[in-house]
């Protein structure tokens, strides 16, 4: 019965992230707030990234890709948060907003739980449609809208974090945008060098793939969407 309350203690924390309750942006519990939400997106993102792995059905030969694609979700936004964070740091010092830059790194950590939450969401949408496609091109293009569409949704997470900043100095509006430039083109190409995600039934299961360094992500989407339609 403990354990259950906990479970449910836990998801009602996660939705207290969705409506921005106050102690997600206490200050005098920083660290702890911090850890909290980065173990949100630890267990969403790899919710859905379980479910991006079962392409194929769930036999014992699909188990590990499941695996790795579970592993490889909360790699991907830790990585992307991780390589964006040091030159937004630097702007930030650039614009004279480094007294605020541990208000702003727990609204940007708050997005990102959110990201993870609207992502795992999206699971039974993803799951519905590998049900009713065996096209692996269509799997690979419909995770490719799930993302940007949870990072949209973030997005007014985000701007809602923000807002006090902002009312202080307007420059945070300009660094949110800033923020959201670099972390969708840092995701995009992370995204490419993590994959396969999804994982063709057709192929060998794989952590990365060989030539994960030796081609532009932005290339590949294009063509694959070109030849798609």
């Amino acid at each position: 019965m403990q354990s259950i309350q906990l479970m449910v203690g836990y998801f009602l924390h996660a939705d207290d992230v969705l409506r921005r309750r106050p102690w997600t942006t206490q200050a005098d519990r920083q660290w702890t707030v911090l850890a909290c939400l980065a173990g949100y997106v630890v267990v969403f993102g790899a919710t859905y990234g379980c479910v991006m792995g079962t392409l194929g059905g769930m036999s014992s030969d699909r188990w590990l890709q499941i695996a790795y694609a579970g592993i490889k979700v909360p790699i991907l936004l830790v990585a992307t948060f991780a390589v964006s964070l040091p030159s937004f740091y630097v702007v930030n010092m650039l614009f004279g907003l480094h007294r605020d830059f541990t208000k702003a790194l727990r609204g940007l950590v708050a997005a990102q739980a959110g990201l993870a939450i609207i992502l795992s969401s999206a699971a039974p949408f993803t799951a519905l449609w590998y049900a009713t496609t065996v096209t692996y091109q269509h799997a690979l293009l419909f995770n490719a809208v799930m993302f940007p569409v949870a990072s949209v949704s973030a997005q007014r997470l985000l701007w809602g974090y923000y807002r006090p900043l902002i009312a202080t100095n307007p420059n945070h509006r300009v660094l949110a945008w800033m923020w959201l430039v670099v972390y969708a083109l840092v995701g995009i190409q992370m995204g490419w060098i993590l994959r396969p995600f999804v994982g063709s039934p057709n192929d060998e299961v794989e952590f990365f793939r060989s030539d994960a360094f030796q081609q532009n992500a932005y290339e590949v989407v294009a063509r694959l969407v070109w030849n798609l339609f």
